[in-house]
Formats: structure tokens, sequence, C-alpha cells
């Protein structure tokens, strides 16, 4: 007979989800309505009208999960105007403030550092393969010395024993219990999936919900819902050195980009899960230790071994995925191609995709002349993964995509919601919670809708903002 894990709590009885969502969104609301309105004031010499076609995706990304929705009537509009102000506010403090400017600048510095160091590991161990200038022939084209496999791949590896060691000495632990808090109060999340959302931010779509594996069967089903969706909404820490890595000669400051974008797709990935499969009225206190599933490591150099035995699992997952992934996509290729051509051109899932999400591209707040390319990158996204998405953007021409557009689609594509990521929970999630495995094998695809969909709607936040308070 197992027995279920002893939990305590030290505080206040909870309400329910609805109340908390009310509250949490009403204590905010003198805050967000003050910097909304400074914002409204400093910004309006700054809009355009493009800027006011994202309210189109806003409100798109929220119809069609209203329109998917168990629940119709239970709509959350006070969970809504709470996530979309805390999105905002995120935004604004990020990019509007000089001390977060710096600190995202150092961002950016730092992640130079990692993918230099990375580089140098990786050139010990490939040689001339890992780029660099030291090379065995001469070089006429100098961009064909990308190589994925040894040029952006090791940077995982780095990234994942530098996390472990962080979360050893308790620095990211802090971090993630720091804006598991946030999202606790704000958004009206109880304790266990607040503080797992918010480790998902920074470790993994399955990895965040490890910490709180002894709570995961205690979780409602719109609890549970809302984890897998703000997993497939968000990326881990070790892809988002990687992503910026790709995308470091084509957006200014990629990083800070990159790291906006995860964070702050967090909150619309729980309102649109909320949207979906609403609070059930008769969620129960969940008691709550902080200290269960907690990762433990023995010393500094435990974690590093730990770390990057990690890291090689997720190198190989994400190396293994995007051949298998690619190769398919090719072979549905070749055969569309039998078909008679359209327009000229051979019928393909891009151009399919690309003409299927060209309606969305242009809400989130691409013009409609770059908005067939920019349909065809959340395509790529969808089906094979981001990873595919961000390399074809980096390779996508300027004329093709504006300066601003690519921003915007850099939130669209960051996040994991693709058909691989499907597998990957229901794997990930039959282990952490087995009991509850038919549960997520029903609910993951409309997971996968709500984590690309939050993106979009990240996206569309993002493209409502001036141009000028990103350096446009």
């Amino acid at each position: 007979m197992v027995k279920s894990p002893v939990v305590h709590w030290i505080g206040p009885p909870r309400a329910n989800n609805g109340l908390q969502a009310a509250r949490a969104a009403s204590s905010i609301a003198p805050a967000a309505a003050g910097l909304l309105g400074l914002w409204g004031v400093v910004g309006a010499m700054m809009f355009q009208l493009q800027n006011l076609q994202s309210l189109t995706g806003l409100g798109l990304t929220m119809a069609i999960c209203w329109a998917v929705s168990e629940n119709r009537r239970r709509f959350p509009f006070r969970l809504a105007l709470g996530a979309v102000a805390m999105q905002v506010i995120l935004v604004l403090l990020l990019f509007g403030v000089p001390a977060a400017q710096s600190a995202l600048r150092g961002v950016g510095v730092g992640v130079d550092i990692l993918g230099t160091s990375a580089t140098a590991g990786a050139g010990f161990v490939f040689g001339f393969l890992a780029g660099g200038p030291q090379q065995p022939y001469p070089v006429s084209e100098p961009a064909s010395l990308f190589i994925l496999a040894f040029h952006v791949l090791p940077v995982i590896l780095v990234v994942c024993a530098l996390s472990a060691l962080l979360w050893h000495w308790r620095i990211l632990k802090w971090i993630a219990k720091g804006f598991g808090l946030l999202f606790q109060k704000t958004l009206g999340l109880r304790g266990p999936p607040a503080l797992a959302a918010a480790a998902t931010v920074f470790m993994g779509q399955v990895e965040g919900p490890i910490f709180i594996r002894a709570y995961l069967d205690l979780l409602t089903r719109s609890e549970l819902f809302m984890l897998i969706s703000v997993g497939m909404a968000c990326v881990s820490g070790s892809t988002m050195v990687a992503y910026a890595t790709i995308l470091k000669g084509v957006l200014p400051n990629a990083a800070a980009h990159i790291l906006t974008a995860s964070i702050i797709s967090a909150p619309a990935g729980v309102l649109l899960a909320r949207i979906i499969i609403p609070p059930d009225p008769i969620e129960a206190r969940t008691d709550f230790d902080p200290k269960a599933g907690d990762k433990v490591y023995a010393s500094s150099i435990d974690a590093v071994i730990k770390g990057t035995g990690d890291g090689l699992n997720v190198v190989l997952n994400v190396a293994a995925t995007l051949v298998v992934f690619v190769a398919l996509v090719a072979m549905l290729d070749q055969l569309l191609a039998l078909a008679p051509a359209v327009r000229g051109a051979p019928v393909s899932i891009e151009r399919g995709l690309g003409a299927l999400f060209t309606p969305l591209a242009w809400a989130i707040g691409v013009p409609w002349a770059e908005a067939p390319t920019a349909g065809g990158l959340l395509g790529v996204k969808l089906v094979l993964t981001e990873f595919s998405a961000f390399i074809r953007m980096s390779h996508t021409a300027p004329a093709a995509l504006s300066d601003r557009s690519r921003m915007i689609m850099t939130y669209a594509l960051c996040g994991f919601a693709n058909i691989a990521s499907v597998g990957i929970n229901v794997a990930g999630y039959s282990v952490l919670a087995p009991n509850r495995r038919d549960e997520v094998m029903a609910m993951v695809w409309k997971a996968m809708l709500a984590g690309f969909l939050a993106t979009c709607m990240t996206a569309s936040v993002v493209g409502l903002m001036p141009a000028r308070l990103f350096g446009g």
C-alpha cells in the first residue's frame, strides 16, 4: 500500500480558485492601471496603426480558446485583464526601466560568453568542425561553418550544467520561487502549480513539474492542464541561449527578447488554459511543503555532472527530433510535389501552413505583405520545432521580414508547442504521474493549442508596444 505524501501548510485557508483569481486581479488593478495610464500618455505620440492591428491578435487568440472551451459560460474576464496587464507591466519594466535595460544587456553579454565558452569546449572535442578561425582549408563561404550539431547543441550542454550548479547554489531556486509567488498572487494560482509554472520557465516543460511531483496526483484537472499548457508556451533556460545564438546576427538584443518571451508567455499560457478548461469550483485547499520534490545535489561537482547528463539527454532529444521530423516533412513534400503546381510552385507543407497561418500572422502585427512568410514560420514551428523555425527565420532575407516583424515573430515562435512536444509530455507525465496518464493523453492536444496561441498572444502584446520602447 502506497502512502500519500505527508504535507504541511502554514498559513490561512484558501478560497476557491474563482475567488482567488478575482482577488488577485483586483490586487494588481491599481498598480496596473497607473502604469498602463503612464504608458498610454507617454506612448500616445509613438503609436501607429500597426500597433492597434495587434489588438486583433489579442482578441483572436482568446476567441479561439473560448470556441473550444469546455464551459463557454465561465470566461475568466478578471484573469484576462490581470494576465494581459501583467505581460504589459513586465515588458515595460524590462525594456523601459534603465536598470532593467542594463540587466538585459548583461544577459546579452552572458550569452556571448556562454557561446564562446561552449565553442571552446566543442572545438577541443570536435576540432575545426566547431567553427573558429583555424580551418584546414580556405573558407570561401563563412556561413557554411555554422553546423547546428557542433555550434548550438554544445551550448545546451553547458547551460544545463550551469543551471544545475546555480540550482544547487540556490540562486536559480530563489528566482523560481520569486516568480512562483508572483504568479500565485497575481494570477490566483495555488502554491504547487504556481511554483511548477515558474520553474517551467527556467527548467523546461517536463523538468518544471518535477519540483511538485508529490502533488501531481492532487491537482485538479484544470490545474494539470494549465501546467502542460504553460510548459508548451515557454522554453527552457538551456534552449534560450541556443535560440539567442541562432538569432544573434539578425535580431538586435536577441538574448533579451528570448528571455522576455519565455517569461511573459507564462501568464498567457495560464490564461488560455483557464479559458479552455475553467477552474473546478470545488477545488479544495492543497497543503504545500516547499521542500517536496526538490532536486538535491550532493555537491557542486555532483550538480555539474548530473546537469551535464541531463543536458546530454536534451541534446540527443533535440537532435533526434530534428532529424526525424525534417525527414518526415521532406518525405511528405516529395509526395505533395506529385500534385499539380499551384501558382507556378509545387505544393508543400510549408506553403499550405503558411497560407493557413497568414491571417494569424497579420493579426499579431505583421504587415500583410510579410504575413505569408511569417505564417510559414508558424507552420514550421508547429510541425517541426521552434529550433527549425528560428533557423529558418535567421536565413530569411531582410526584404521578406522587417526588423519589427522579426521581433514579433521571435515572441510568436518562442515556445515548445509543437507535435514533438505532445510525445514528450505524454512520456514525461507517464513517469511523473502514471495514474493520470489517460487524462494527460486526453488533454495534451488542446494543451498544444493553448501553448501555440499563448506565444501568439505574447507577440500581440509586444506588437501593441511602441517601437521606441525596444530601441526601434
